[in-house]
């Protein structure tokens, strides 16, 4: 926004400009005095500023392969205090990253001819009482022995996993027996009569 108000501030002037952005006339002449006179930032830039140097210090002298926590364990060694989601914020804005071993792991394979599954609750994942909504996910886990997938079911009321299990290949089995955990700890079916009108996985 500021590089666009410099590019035509000749021709249609700041304040008219800023009429039309979302931006004040102070803040943009503030950036601009920043611009010209590095000493008016605020001291947060300067400091991201210089770690940023020993970042990209430490990134380069390992052969641009550490990531954000092996770059934060070789800054707390010489002596840079520095929290690690610093680090991790001043890497992703300068596009700096590790490498990742082995293959990406990809655990959802989308079919653009299969038609998207409709969404019953309408993105309210509240429930009124205890099995009336349930929801289900799988993810990976990274281990010594390589990823692990795991498929939970929770329930929305209590905001609790009712139902999970653990598998090294990503079927539909494993996912579907987090959910026969979960039937059959819970009982949903049993008690006062009122039971859970679908389950979809």
């Amino acid at each position: 926004m500021t590089a666009f108000i410099d590019n035509h501030r000749d021709v249609y002037g700041v304040e008219p400009i800023c009429r039309v952005l979302p931006i004040a006339p102070s803040t943009y002449h503030e950036h601009a005095a920043r611009k010209r006179d590095p000493s008016r930032r605020p001291a947060r830039e300067h400091r991201d500023g210089k770690l940023c140097e020993d970042i990209r210090r430490v990134f380069e002298t390992n052969f641009g392969v550490y990531g954000v926590r092996k770059v934060w364990r070789q800054m707390k060694r010489e002596g840079i205090d520095v929290a690690r989601c610093t680090v991790a914020r001043l890497m992703r804005s300068m596009g700096l990253k590790g490498v990742v071993r082995g293959k990406p792991v990809k655990t959802t394979i989308s079919d653009k001819a299969t038609p998207c599954p409709l969404d019953r609750v309408n993105r309210q994942f509240q429930a009124p009482r205890p099995n009336a909504l349930w929801v289900s996910d799988f993810t990976y886990v990274a281990t010594w022995r390589g990823f692990v997938y795991v498929a939970f079911v929770i329930d929305t009321f209590a905001r609790r996993i009712v139902g999970w299990r653990v598998s090294r290949t990503a079927h539909t089995d494993f996912v579907l027996d987090a959910l026969e955990q979960a039937l059959h700890d819970r009982r949903p079916y049993a008690g006062d009569g009122r039971d859970c009108q679908e389950f979809r996985v």
